[in-house]
């Protein structure tokens, strides 16, 4: 049965770091999936970009896009989920490799703007696929029926554990 954990933390705690380290310390698992990181311009968040485990990387959200979408003041692009994130997402769900591990930061409102990525999502959690996924701790529809999943391990992620929390998930990932 394949592994299937949410990072659950609210904003600030450290989820793209965690995630991270976690996909620096599996040298033995075939990593698909991607992270984000906010773009700063003279210490203010301008946007958010987007980068795959492969190393391509766009801006996925800014203050200077007009939207539609929009997610609070930032415009999201999402053609940036459908060109970089969504191809090995579907592959991976499609035929997944015995040593793969799909890493997703984050489910949030931006990437969930995407129907094409829910949809994506949908078929990870079906699939045959080890999936860690980060998840912010508010309320919605989509990531509230994920936590819900009687297959998924619901983690939360603190500050007094997120420095430990990625060495523990990389033994237990690494053999698996």
């Amino acid at each position: 049965m394949a592994t299937r954990i949410l990072l659950e933390a609210r904003p600030g705690v450290g989820k793209t770091t965690a995630i991270r380290r976690l996909a620096a310390l599996l040298q033995g698992r075939d990593i698909v999936g991607f992270t984000t990181e906010e773009i700063r311009q003279g210490g203010a968040r301008v946007g958010f970009a987007l980068e795959t485990a492969a190393g391509r990387r766009a801006v996925l959200a800014h203050a200077g896009f007009p939207g539609p979408p929009k997610v609070g003041r930032y415009g999201v692009d999402l053609g940036v989920m459908d060109r970089l994130a969504l191809p090995a997402l579907m592959a991976a769900s499609a035929d997944p490799a015995p040593r793969q591990l799909v890493l997703i930061d984050e489910l949030g409102r931006m990437e969930l703007a995407s129907a094409s990525f829910r949809e994506a999502v949908r078929s990870l959690f079906e699939a045959d696929v080890d999936v860690v996924a980060t998840v912010h701790a508010h309320s919605d529809p989509f990531t509230d029926a994920l936590k819900q999943r009687p297959d998924i391990e619901l983690i939360a992620l603190t500050r007094a554990n997120r420095n430990a929390l990625p060495e523990r998930l990389a033994t237990r990932l690494e053999h698996r």
